[in-house]
């Protein structure tokens, strides 16, 4: 999973992003609020500046940039340093966990999902949003991630290779919605999110670890 740079020298323009395309964010927020567990303890796996944890109470989170941890941490949220695919948490700890943005940057998608599945407790929630490859967002973002900070050295993935990746990691999918439909710039409210994959540039995957 992606260290430091360019989030640590770039954190702040990160976040500022949030606040110039609002409606995308909140569009994203919505899509993913409907598979939050109510009442359960989660952890956010790249957790950034805290963006998406706060909205659903999630507390603490696993952030490999120090910049990024340190913006979180200032809003109240618990930061564990460490990466992904070796996460610095215990066996069965949290009856969910989300990863949002975050699969672009992992530099092992499936020991990432293997790393989660061992730190959900039985029949835990994994919740996983993502620019979708295959979608118009996607084919634009890859197409120009060169001319782009974060993105630069970004994979990016579609609906089906991370679907497959979780099966192997031993989740079941469950749903799967879509949502930003159109350019960024000219989303001026907060999309509906819709089932399926393939139009919408970010979709959410709810998956559940296996009963042991």
């Amino acid at each position: 999973m992606t260290r430091g740079e360019p989030f640590d020298s770039s954190a702040a323009d990160y976040d500022a992003w949030f606040d110039r395309y609002e409606h995308v964010y909140r569009s994203e927020v919505e899509a993913i609020r409907p598979f939050i567990p109510r009442g359960k303890e989660g952890i956010e796996i790249g957790m950034g500046t805290g963006r998406f944890s706060l909205p659903f109470g999630i507390r603490e989170g696993v952030e490999p940039s120090a910049a990024m941890g340190e913006i979180a941490t200032r809003r109240g949220l618990r930061v564990h340093e460490g990466v992904a695919e070796h996460l610095p948490l215990a066996d069965h700890s949290f009856d969910f966990a989300l990863m949002v943005t975050t699969v672009c940057f992992v530099d092992d998608v499936l020991q990432s999902f293997l790393e989660v599945n061992r730190i959900l407790k039985p029949g835990g929630v994994f919740i996983v949003g993502l620019v979708d490859r295959e979608s118009p967002l996607g084919r634009d973002y890859a197409k120009n991630k060169d001319d782009n900070t974060f993105y630069r050295k970004a994979t990016f993935y579609c609906a089906k290779d991370v679907i497959e990746m979780l099966t192997e990691a031993g989740f079941r999918k469950g749903d799967v919605v879509q949502t930003v439909f159109g350019d960024l710039a000219s989303i001026n409210g907060v999309q509906p999110f819709t089932p399926g994959y393939g139009h919408g540039g970010f979709i959410a995957i709810r998956a559940e670890k296996k009963e042991e």
